[in-house]
């Protein structure tokens, strides 16, 4: 799998379109969840996405601290339907996490976690900070996941 990394001024109009397509697919058609997907954060995050026969099939955004988060972030994290159960999600995080800790400097990534996927961070190493709370009407949990050389 290959994993690309671009700014918001990086991607293309096509990549843009393609990763806000999929975002919806998930968070809003399948999850049944109406929320303001587009809340500027994007604009200044780092995008990791990785493509199968040319469409985004996994996607991440990378967060510096002060914009979601007093800490790194790592959001709106997807794979596409048919992609599930393949290992993309898996990689993507262990990706995003890697890139965080060595090319971001980050001791510390925060995430808010929906609930059901609470065993899947927690296999990435992230624990849970909070209790569970609603965000868009869906249960969630905070979780922080802390270099090692932190």
């Amino acid at each position: 799998m290959t994993f690309i990394f671009k700014t918001f001024q990086e991607l293309t109009v096509n990549e843009l379109y393609d990763i806000l397509r999929l975002r919806s697919e998930i968070f809003v058609v399948e999850q049944t969840c109406i929320y303001n997907d587009l809340d500027e954060l994007d604009k200044d995050a780092v995008h990791l996405f990785n493509k199968k026969e040319g469409k985004i099939i996994a996607y991440a955004r990378l967060l510096k601290p002060g914009t979601r988060f007093a800490d790194f972030s790592i959001g709106r994290v997807v794979v596409k339907q048919t992609e599930r159960g393949t290992g993309s999600g898996k990689e993507l995080m262990k990706i995003a996490i890697e890139y965080c800790i060595t090319n971001l400097k980050a001791d510390k990534i925060k995430i808010s976690a929906q609930l059901y996927l609470q065993r899947f961070y927690e296999e990435l190493g992230f624990e849970v900070v909070t209790e569970m709370y609603l965000e868009d009407g869906i249960p969630h949990l905070g979780m922080v996941h802390k270099s090692n050389h932190s």
